[in-house]
């Protein structure tokens, strides 16, 4: 028997790269599953914050490349007797309908449900459209606040 015959050869081309529509999914999702994070780190009072890289200068004056710890800002806030959830992509808030970009619930532990209904709506693809609009949204250019 030769030694090419033990294996299991099959045809394969790789994939490079996500399609523009995929990596949009996959970066709401990551932020979804984090923003899950903040929800239940909330409702046990506290802070959730994650390590990330950050380039800072050395005694010596060089450049180093350190661990930080950076708070997440959550998509939830208390307002009117209730707290509002907004699904957003980077920065912008995704309108969820013509009628409004928030949902409300009623109490902080009712936000974690909210966070998993969009994270299964985005897996499923239905925010796919809504997030194409806030990115094609067109930016504001108001200076005068």
């Amino acid at each position: 028997m030769s030694s090419l015959a033990k294996l299991t050869i099959k045809p394969v081309t790789r994939q490079t790269k996500l399609s523009p529509i995929e990596a949009r999914r996959t970066k709401l999702l990551t932020a979804i599953n984090e923003q899950i994070e903040v929800a239940e780190a909330a409702m046990r009072g506290e802070q959730y914050a994650v390590t990330a890289p950050r380039w800072t200068k050395n005694e010596a004056g060089e450049r180093v490349r350190v661990q930080r710890q950076k708070v997440v800002r959550s998509w939830f806030f208390e307002q009117d007797g209730g707290f509002y959830v907004q699904c957003k992509y980077g920065s912008k808030p995704i309108s969820l309908s013509k009628d409004g970009n928030a949902v409300f619930v009623k109490q902080l532990v009712d936000v974690k449900p909210v966070l998993e209904t969009l994270r299964s709506a985005a897996v499923n693809g239905e925010l796919d459209a809504y997030v194409a609009m806030a990115i094609n949204a067109p930016k504001s250019r108001d200076k005068s606040t």
